[in-house]
Parts: structure tokens; sequence; C-alpha cells
């Protein structure tokens, strides 16, 4: 059967490598790869988990009185703490430059495939990265207006707290946060899929994979599942179009970025931390604001995705394999 989407460059030279599997097994061996990469995000973030404990008067407290479950509850305490606080949230989306070391490490050794493969192409990269950044600020811009237009948010004017420098590291950690999950899923996965599949069946499988991952987000719903599915097929897309992972890499960092830090909405049920605007949602409105889960869980989402997606369809490939 013919493919419906044209390879480009770098998913046909990861095909002329090894052979691919099948389904099942390509799937086990992604779900290998990333208990690999969690453990290794464990390892960064670990030592500041203890640090933490170690500082925290409570805990400490009922350590030394041998106390075990006062030490339980405020090691729980102090768990929420940390996932609440900027600074840790930040050390959370720098981690997963492991991820992307990871992968690297079983794509070059294992695969045997060269880092062009996962779509680091030299060319142009400056301009692919700016166009992914305006081009995702454009899109999750029209989805707040969208929702906005139809009664979804109400906007309270500029944070009070708003600090340039903490929003300064959260884009610094947005930029490896969202790269690494394009490189695991687009860089990766795709490619490997496509070695002995076609490349539509590559991106349906990649991007039901990469919406499974949020699986255990807070406040996830159907139409948020279906929404991460589309937003994987959107950036499947768009790296294959492109034929380099630097745009959609932006995209999927502004996207995140201004979403949470710019107009104070939740990131796919992650807490919300430094935003320059203050958002609230329309209670009642879950499909035009997307509830405890964030705009990607509400149907202007899920508009603006399919639109881009059908531009992407109409769109050739820029590097013809």
């Amino acid at each position: 059967m013919k493919d419906l989407i044209a390879r480009s460059r770098s998913i046909e030279e990861t095909a002329q490598g090894k052979k691919g599997m099948v389904w099942i097994l390509e799937i086990l061996v992604f779900i290998a790869v990333f208990f690999v990469a969690t453990i290794a995000q464990s390892i960064v973030v670990g030592p500041v988990q203890i640090i933490a404990m170690f500082n925290d008067k409570a805990y400490q407290a009922a350590l030394q009185a041998g106390d075990v479950q006062a030490a339980s509850q405020a090691a729980m305490e102090l768990s929420q703490r940390l996932t609440s606080s900027d600074w840790y949230m930040v050390v959370m989306l720098l981690s997963d430059a492991a991820l992307i070391g990871i992968v690297f490490l079983f794509c070059r050794f294992i695969q045997k495939r060269k880092l062009r493969t996962l779509g680091f192409i030299k060319k142009d990269i400056v301009k692919e990265y700016a166009f992914g950044l305006l081009a995702g600020f454009l899109m999750f811009s029209a989805c707040v207006l969208l929702s906005f237009l139809f009664g979804g948010l109400k906007f309270s004017g500029i944070a009070p707290d708003f600090s340039i420098g903490i929003f300064a590291l959260y884009l610094l950690g947005y930029m490896v946060q969202g790269m690494a999950e394009e490189v695991l899923c687009r860089g990766y996965y795709l490619g490997s899929y496509a070695r002995r599949y076609p490349v539509y069946a590559a991106v349906l499988a990649n991007s039901l994979l990469f919406a499974s991952l949020h699986l255990m987000n807070s406040g996830i719903t159907v139409l948020a599942f279906i929404n991460l599915t589309l937003f994987g097929i959107f950036a499947s897309l768009y790296f294959v179009r492109r034929g380099s992972i630097w745009g959609i890499g932006a995209f999927h960092t502004i996207w995140n970025l201004v979403q949470g830090n710019f107009y104070g909405i939740q990131v796919s049920g992650m807490p919300l931390g430094n935003s320059l605007f203050v958002t609230t949602m329309t209670e009642g409105k879950p499909l035009l604001n997307g509830g405890s889960f964030g705009m990607e869980g509400s149907l202007v989402c899920t508009a603006v995705y399919l639109v881009g997606i059908v531009i992407l369809l109409k769109c050739e490939n820029k590097d013809k394999a």
C-alpha cells in the first residue's frame, strides 16, 4: 500500500539502517527506554529532594523523636510544597535533559542511528527554531482568544508577584522539556516505527503513545486524551514536513511556556507557577477552558489542532527523500 505521507530524508535514512520490529516490540522497547530515562531523571532530581528533606525542620524533628507516622506525614507535606514551588518545577523541567541523553545513547549505540536521523539538522537551525516559537505562540493565543470570546476565560490583569527572573528560568526549563518529549516521541519513536510501517501508521502510533504518557496527569479527561493525540499528530506532521526537530521542539516549548507562565493557565494538569497574567476559568464551562487539566482539555483546542493538521496535510515535505 502506498504511504499516505511522504517520508522525510531523516526517516528514509533511518529506514535504511536496521530493519524495524513488529509494532508490539517497538512499544516494549519504547517503554524500556522511557523507564531507563525516568530512572536517570530521578537520579538528577533525587539529591534536590534529599537536601530539602534534611533542611525541613518538621521532618527532622519527627525523625529524631522516632515518630515514623509523623515523619511520613511531614514528608508528604514537604512533597506537596516542593511540587507547588517554582524552583522545584524548574529543576524537574531541566531534569528532562537526562531523557534526551538516554535517547541519544540508545539511538546511537543500539539502533546505530546518526543524530541527524532524530531531526538534528544543522541547516537553518535559528530560522526553524524561531518559526516554531512564533507558530506555537500564535496557535495557543488563538485557543485563548476563542475561549475568552465564548466566555470560557476571564482576565484579571497582570500578576503583582510576577518575576521576570523566574520566567526566564521557566523558559530555559521548557526549552529542555519541550525538546525532550519531541526527541523521544518524534525523533526516536516515529522514525523507529516507520522503519517497518508506513509513515501515517508511525504518526498515529507515536501520537497515541505520547497521549498515554499523560494518563496519570491531574484532571485528565477523554477530551484531553483526544487533544493530546491530536497534538501528537500535529507535531508528527510538523516534524515530517520540516524534516527537522528544531521547529517542533521550539513549538512545544513556547506552547507550554505561554500557557502556564504567560497566560496563567494550567499545563496538562500541572500546578500553576509564576505567570505574567492572572487568568480564571469560568465555572461550568470545561468544554471551553479545559477545566482542571487546562486549555488542552477544551474543544477550542480541538478546533485549533484540527486546523493545524489540515494545513500540514496540504503541505509538502521540505526535504523530500
